[in-house]
């Protein structure tokens, strides 16, 4: 009556090893480190960096205890004895390697190789546990706007000078409103027909003001809200690609509000190196070579001439496209085995391309590459040196090349130097451009000693509620207690193995969800052994007692946690940060609370009772 047959005990035995295994690299926490990369990828990082490092350890007298070179050399790694020499170490390495290396700080994990091989990796930790930083970042959506209708007003001098049609003053920006002057009615009306055709989704008015017939170009109420979405989505995307390309551990980066942007950095306790970090951009313009006989203004920039040195050239100040409209950036070499980046643009950008190119034929494009970079530089303050971060945008040249033919979609860059900084800036294309600016208005900084302290807090919490459930258990339902709590060790296990598996971090609210989890657990045996009693009462035998127990209660037991697994899987989907950690941890735990209550404890007490087909009392 209460026996399983060999494969659900093989299966519950199969659970439990994969749940021990699974769960066993939380146990190994990680050494505090120190990452030292290259601010560019052709900076290769080798034996002689990594004893620069060390020696400016040895000097100011930090103690480490292991050190390591990443095997493709972009970065070295050294593991410190303790988390308080973590920020010393930093700024030791810093002062000793100066700007040209990002020194951050790391978590070095200690899991033994073979857990490594089968994929067992400790959970995550988030910034309240680990420590880092935390920042709110505004996105100027006005800005934004205000950029589109910028490239408008850049379109609209070409296609009225392409069309033979003088304008009294260049179209000119006024809040949302772009507004070209004519000399006449009749040159407004032409120059109206040609803008309704190519702007089909911008409102046109016209008015005159003294001689000159104008023409005032906006976009809808709905087109200004479609930007704005867009602009903030693809600064979304490009923070989090950005974070996640530069090699940032468990990065949060999501949306808050109408126009803000959350990113937290765990490991990070630098707020200058994190901005650095995520306000890295790079992006493209590829413009026209001046033209002497050309009206348009122009820009000088630097770039390489074929190795022969540095020169100069002028550019267009408007641009044909931007980085903006790369979708695709990937490595490759041309004729002469020399790195290149093949670049595919959208649509609308590989159109502005062809437009802009077939009339150029025999004219230089210039591609232009604008990359933010910061320089570190130490004062003396008060007998301390003391770090002073400043940020510029690098322009040049990285591309002049005769125009063959029309260019369409997809075309290359030549002439941007190393297969590594040719990777790079394929990366930094694919990750995008910010569509508008941002500013920080609000940082925040969790050192890793607080974060200890809440992980000491965390598990002394899940081991108080853990012992009072046990003992609570024990004593109440005795021998179907024991079952119970074995049953509740498993839940853990398996609890630990899944969110490990998964990459799920864990918070100090996902700890809260766990405490609250290990009551939710034994609630389920507690239905289950108050149901038997029932039945012993009503006079049926201790077997039959079991086994009308465990299934009379199996439907209470799912609508109860499925009931509390629908208001988890909202809290995940509307909550943000905090309560989605919460959620996490609940959701699981509801999921595996029930396997083990139900199939778990009754795998155990089929194995006390199941054999012992005549018995007269049991202990509940």
């Amino acid at each position: 009556m209460n026996k399983y047959p060999l494969w659900k005990y093989l299966l519950v035995l199969a659970v439990v090893v994969f749940s021990f295994v699974y769960a066993l690299p939380n146990i190994y926490p990680p050494d505090p480190a120190v990452q030292v990369t290259g601010q560019s990828s052709g900076l290769e990082i080798d034996q002689r960096t990594l004893n620069r490092v060390l020696s400016a350890l040895d000097e100011d007298e930090i103690a480490y205890i292991g050190e390591e070179v990443s095997e493709d050399g972009n970065s070295a790694l050294v593991r410190l004895a303790d988390d308080q020499d973590q920020l010393r170490a930093k700024d030791s390495i810093q002062r000793a390697m100066g700007f040209d290396f990002i020194v951050a700080l790391n978590q070095a994990p200690t899991t033994p190789q073979w857990l490594q091989d089968i994929g067992a990796q400790p959970m995550k930790l988030g910034l309240d546990l680990r420590g880092g930083v935390h920042f709110l970042m505004e996105v100027n959506l006005e800005a934004a706007v205000a950029g589109r209708l910028e490239g408008v007003s850049s379109q609209i001098r070409t296609l009225l000078r392409e069309a033979g049609i003088r304008y009294l003053t260049a179209p000119e920006l006024d809040g949302r409103v772009l507004e070209v002057g004519f000399r006449s009615a009749s040159d407004r009306s032409e120059g109206r027909d040609i803008l309704a055709e190519q702007f089909p989704l911008m409102l046109i008015s016209q008015s005159e003001q003294g001689e000159a017939y104008n023409l005032e170009l906006q976009f809808s109420d709905a087109d200004l809200f479609d930007i704005e979405e867009r602009a903030l989505e693809q600064n979304l995307t490009s923070l989090k690609n950005r974070v996640n390309e530069l090699g940032v551990a468990e990065p949060l980066v999501q949306r808050q509000g109408r126009n803000r942007i959350v990113v937290e950095l765990p490991g990070i306790q630098d707020t200058a190196e994190a901005k650095r970090i995520i306000g890295k951009t790079a992006n493209l313009e590829f413009r026209l070579e001046y033209d002497p006989n050309s009206p348009e203004l122009r820009e000088e920039f630097e770039y390489l001439n074929d190795g022969a040195g540095f020169g100069s050239a002028f550019l267009e100040v408007d641009h044909i496209v931007t980085g903006e409209e790369v979708s695709d950036a990937s490595t490759g070499f041309d004729e002469a085995g020399a790195p290149q980046v093949n670049i595919t643009l959208s649509s609308e950008g590989g159109a502005e391309m062809h437009r802009a190119t077939r009339n150029a034929i025999g004219r230089r494009m210039g591609v232009l590459f604008l990359e933010e970079k910061s320089e570190t530089t130490y004062e003396e303050v008060n007998g301390e040196l003391v770090p002073v971060v400043e940020t510029y945008t690098d322009r040049k040249i990285i591309s002049l090349a005769t125009i063959q033919s029309a260019l369409g979609v997809t075309f290359r860059i030549t002439g941007v130097g190393s297969q590594g900084e040719a990777s790079e800036l394929a990366l930094l294309l694919r990750a995008g451009a910010f569509a508008a600016p941002m500013t920080f208005v609000e940082e925040r900084v969790i050192g890793p000693s607080l974060g200890a302290e809440n992980i000491r807090a965390g598990v002394s919490s899940v081991q108080l509620g853990l012992l009072l459930v046990v003992l609570f258990m024990f004593a109440y339902y005795r021998v179907f207690g024991l079952v119970a709590n074995i049953a509740l060790g498993v839940n853990l296990l398996l609890l630990a193995a899944i969110m490990s598996m998964l990459g799920a971090t864990l918070t100090l609210p996902g700890i809260a969800g766990i405490v609250l989890t290990l009551g939710m657990a034994v609630d389920a045996n507690v239905l289950i052994f108050s149901r038997i009693r029932e039945e012993l009462k009503n006079g049926h035998p201790p077997q039959s007692a079991i086994k009308m127990g465990y299934e009379n209660a199996f439907s209470t037991i799912v609508d109860a946690n499925l009931t509390t697994l629908i208001v988890a899987a909202i809290l995940y989907l509307i909550g943000s940060g905090p309560v989605q950690g919460f959620a996490v941890t609940l959701c699981i735990g509801i999921l595996t609370s029930m396997f083990t209550a139900i199939v778990c404890s009754r795998a155990l007490v089929n194995l006390i009772y199941g054999t012992r087909p005549q018995v007269q009392k049991i202990w509940i």
